[in-house]
């Protein structure tokens, strides 16, 4: 029998195969956590804007924030579009973020069934 960590790990390594392959350019750590928080906001269908975002004390100042969101953006993470209100961006996945969490699922597949 195998222990519950054998798992996760098998999902880890699987999940550095995927990072290794040719797609979206590498985030930094708090750009993983920018990503996973807008991803879980995308999935519950709560709006996200920028300035929604900048108030996220947790993950760091508004300047450093700012920073990374348009950094995620110009590497293909997320995209930013319009509301009614033209002051305001709603923060979305881009169609190969998406691919990308795609990929991750399956990879979580794989390491559950043991392949």
């Amino acid at each position: 029998m195998t222990r519950p960590a054998d798992l996760y790990l098998r999902f880890l390594q699987l999940t550095e195969a995927i990072r290794g392959l040719p797609s979206l350019p590498s985030l930094d750590p708090l750009e993983e956590r920018i990503l996973e928080f807008v991803a879980r906001a995308s999935q519950t269908k709560d709006r996200l804007s920028v300035r929604d975002m900048m108030a996220r004390s947790e993950l760091g100042s508004p300047a450093t924030l700012h920073a990374r969101i348009t950094s995620m953006r110009d590497k293909g993470w997320i995209m930013l579009s319009d509301t009614e209100d033209a002051r305001r961006k709603q923060i979305g996945l881009t169609p190969a973020a998406l691919r990308h969490f795609d990929k991750l699922a399956e990879a979580f597949s794989k390491a559950a069934k043991g392949t």
